[in-house]
């Protein structure tokens, strides 16, 4: 799964997987493992230095280095020396990611402000909603197209209909 959603990413216009920077909210740090392993293998670069671009967001908010002591030993290589933020849409802000990847399983956290933030900040930003059932997706593909106004590069772990923005009609993508 790792290398499709790379190439997702490199198939947008001026994409490159060695600029990239990947925000996950997540439950667990497997599919973060799985793309810096495959972004290490793409650059020839060390897996450490991978995952210095991936930045992984839980229930407590960015995984960071002052949160060591009380993060789950498969966490710890993920801290960042970062300040706390608490929330998604405060971490986007601050990061910048390029990509947003939801495996939390819990519906609804990518929020239009988290969205929009994604927009602001890259042409075509790439929304990934992992999560299924439907119920349990991050956002909906019609959310994630209107809140980007139709820029968002968009695909799921769970099946959505083709969406109509501004006359255009976007097929979704499901991983």
């Amino acid at each position: 799964m790792s290398a499709i959603l790379l190439q997702s990413y490199e198939k947008a216009p001026s994409h490159c997987i060695s600029d990239a920077s990947l925000c996950n909210l997540q439950a667990g740090t497997g599919i973060a493992e799985l793309i810096a392993l495959e972004m290490s293998k793409r650059a020839n670069t060390p897996v450490e230095e991978a995952r210095k671009k991936i930045w992984l967001v839980d229930s407590k908010g960015l995984i960071v280095s002052s949160r060591k002591e009380s993060l789950q030993h498969f966490k710890l290589p993920w801290a960042h020396e970062h300040e706390p933020v608490q929330e998604l849409l405060d971490a986007v802000k601050e990061i910048k990611p390029s990509v947003l990847i939801g495996t939390s399983g819990v519906g609804r956290t990518f929020t239009k402000e988290a969205v929009e933030a994604m927009a602001a900040n890259n042409e075509k930003p790439l929304i990934l909603t992992l999560s299924n059932p439907t119920s349990q997706s991050e956002c909906t593909a019609e959310e994630a197209y209107t809140w980007s106004e139709g820029r968002a590069i968009f695909a799921s772990g769970s099946p959505f209909p083709p969406v109509e923005y501004n006359g255009k009609t976007y097929a979704t993508g499901q991983l």
